[in-house]
Order: C-alpha cells, then structure tokens, then sequence
C-alpha cells in the first residue's frame, strides 16, 4: 500500500528557511519520480518541484528556482524539500506526490495518483 506523510511545515518570517519531509512507505522511493505540489487558498494545486529515478534529474517551477531545492535519501526511503529565502507568496499547503513513473514528464496535478495529506507553511513577519 502507497503511503506519503509529510512533515516540516510551520511558520517562518520572510528570509527565513524551512526543510520538508516526505516518508515513503510502501514503494521503494528510489524506483520512482516523486514531486512537491502546493496548493493555497483559493488557487489551483501546481508543481513545485520533482525528482526522477531514472537519472537524478530534477524540474523546479520558475517560482522557486534557485530557493528550493529538492533531495531524496535513499536509505531512510525519504525525500525533501529544501526551502531558502521564503516570501509571502510561498504561503501553501504542500503536498508530496508520485505517479509510480520514473520521471518527471510532466508535473501537472491530475496525473499523480498518489498524494500525502500535506503541510502546511506559512511565511509571515
């Protein structure tokens, strides 16, 4: 059985820094791509950023290149998302996902079916 849990939200001034947690469960996490989603108020859920397992590459929304980063340890079958120099905007819940394929085609919401129940950050002085 699939299983996403996400952690690692809270609040954080602008500037500041967070790091998300993904845990797996369920899959081996290194098989498969796996992407961040947000999703705030009001707004459609959009792909922040993904990881592929078949070479390591990585896609990141405009919005966050160069803030975000995205990671995955293979040993604790975990991924993460690095986040620096947080603003305002960056408000969401956010959402760990995967569509059981091996790369990040296309990182649009309808095609993940496999989501975690989110955390949420808020980014506020």
């Amino acid at each position: 059985q699939v299983q996403l849990v996400e952690s690692g939200g809270g609040l954080v001034q602008p500037g500041g820094s967070l790091r998300l947690s993904c845990a797996a469960s369920g899959f081996i996490l290194d098989y498969y791509a796996i992407a961040w989603f947000r999703q705030a108020p009001g707004k459609e859920r959009e792909g922040v950023s993904c990881i592929s397992s078949s070479d390591g590459s990585t896609y990141y929304a405009d919005s966050v290149k160069g803030r975000f980063t995205i990671t995955r340890d293979n040993a604790k079958n975990t991924m993460y998302l690095q986040m620096n120099s947080l603003k305002p905007e960056d408000t969401s819940v956010y959402y760990c996902a995967t569509d059981l394929g091996i790369r990040c085609t296309v990182v649009a919401a309808p095609l993940f079916g496999y989501w975690g129940q989110g955390t949420h950050v808020t980014v506020s002085s």
